[in-house]
């Protein structure tokens, strides 16, 4: 048990340092990054910022050129058509709200309140509310340039041009909504995403695991406040490392919760250590979990949706299989890859400047099975498919993840003697179905070379 940070000085060990944050350091820019990346207001702040100044430009280009006759408007016409495109934008961008919001009721309770970080961060979602705005704010400009002297005839053109992008884009973003938010359709796409994190982590050389020394360290960064680690800027901790010649251990994994005054940093070497704000400033702390580095908020997404379809109050088992179906995916993803060496950091001459606790196979697996267990033991359907699951997954992981799924095998039998007792029902339960109920009899046991 590690003692806390104000009595570390009485156990023999050095005072510990709590960090702030620098304002410019690597984890500020992450959360504001991340603020923006998130924010459903900068897009359309920029593309209302840029209409009036486009307007000013067609006004210009209007009285250097001469426009075709078949672009000429009269007065009353230019007046009508972008009052016209004022009313439709305003209203379009009312019922695009009205319908985000709508969206992320229906997501909150049929899906998972985790999956609006990743739905907020649309982009198509972005350029719609900026095409409508942007399209507003331009014929607004323009209006106030129309008068008997004058119509702006080519700004009038692009105003026309811009409603009939805007309205395209609001027909596609309504065809890929209704179609995107089904949940297995969010499923797979989590899935794609977490697929994406794990295959883009540099996780080392293959090699034992590796642990902290086992002296005290020089320099123990605690944080001043609580958060979950979302990311860490790997490069900035590996080149602070290999400039002081230390060793840089993170005892959390990225997704942890750190309460205030926790260590999130330890520092062993002879020599002086880095600065211990530089240090705090390599890792971002916020509310939640962010997917850019934590490939296993993917797997608790589809967890949290598989076993919302099977409480009592939606019993929708089918769906639960369907996110099984990502969920086994993913799993054969991490289960076929060497992560012995990973949560190890290196320098270019291969020494280990940084490390990084990290999740097993057996914690990643346990995550993605054990809640869709003990809520599915009494859905014939998903224990079928979860054993299906389970089987192919001893087939294609690497032998040394293979005790960890006859652990998950034998749970699973365990929890269908206690939910099922009839016999028969039980033998029949138990059996492997890659569709639940109605599938093959038997697991394709297909093993992909390397």
């Amino acid at each position: 048990m590690r003692a806390h940070p104000a009595s570390a000085s009485l156990a023999g060990m050095p005072p510990p340092a709590i960090a702030t944050v620098p304002r410019w350091s690597w984890a500020a820019r992450f959360s504001r990054r991340q603020r923006l990346i998130g924010s459903l207001w900068f897009v359309p702040l920029i593309c209302a910022i840029a209409g009036p100044a486009l307007a000013e430009l067609a006004i210009a280009l209007d009285s250097a050129v001469d426009p075709p006759a078949s672009l000429g408007y009269s007065e009353s016409t230019a007046s009508t058509l972008l009052s016209a495109i004022v009313s439709a934008m305003v209203g379009l961008t009312g019922f695009i709200v009205a319908f985000g919001v709508l969206v992320v009721q229906m997501a909150t309770q049929t899906l998972s309140p985790r999956f609006m970080r990743l739905w907020y961060r649309d982009v198509l979602q972005k350029a719609v509310l900026g095409a409508f705005v942007g399209t507003l704010t331009f014929a607004l400009a323009l209006l106030r340039a129309v008068s008997p002297q004058s119509v702006p005839d080519i700004g009038v053109s692009v105003a026309a041009l811009a409603v009939t992008v805007s309205v395209v884009l609001f027909l596609v973003y309504l065809d890929r909504f209704v179609h995107n938010l089904r949940p297995v359709a969010v499923a797979w796409n989590v899935a794609a995403a977490g697929a994406r994190v794990f295959e883009s982590a540099d996780w080392g050389p293959a090699g034992a695991p590796l642990r902290p020394p086992a002296g005290e360290p020089s320099l123990v960064v605690c944080s001043g406040e609580a958060g979950i680690i979302q990311a860490i800027d790997r490069a900035g901790l590996l080149a602070a490392a290999a400039r002081y010649d230390c060793l840089v251990v993170m005892p959390h994994a990225v997704g942890d919760l750190v309460p205030h005054g926790s260590r999130l940093l330890e520092v062993f070497g002879t020599g002086a250590p880095p600065a211990a704000d530089r240090l705090r400033g390599m890792v971002a702390l916020g509310e939640e979990r962010t997917i850019e580095q934590d490939p296993a908020f993917a797997m608790r997404i589809l967890v949290d949706i598989a076993i919302r379809a099977l409480s009592p109050a939606v019993n929708d088992p089918t769906t639960a299989v369907q996110v099984l179906g990502a969920l086994e995916d993913l799993l054969l993803l991490i289960g076929e890859s060497d992560l012995s060496g990973s949560g190890a950091i290196r320098d270019a001459t291969g020494t280990v400047r940084v490390i990084v606790e990290t999740r097993r196979w057996e914690d990643l697996l346990a995550l993605a099975m054990t809640e869709i267990r003990d809520y599915g033991a009494t859905s014939t359907q998903v224990t079928r498919r979860t054993r299906a699951l389970l089987e192919h997954l001893a087939v294609r992981v690497r032998p040394e993840h293979r005790p960890a799924v006859a652990e998950q095998l034998a749970a699973l039998d365990d929890a269908l003697g206690r939910a099922v007792r009839d016999p028969t029902a039980r033998e029949f339960a138990s059996r492997p179905d890659l569709q639940g109920i109605g599938g093959a009899p038997h697991v394709e046991r297909d093993v992909v070379s390397s």
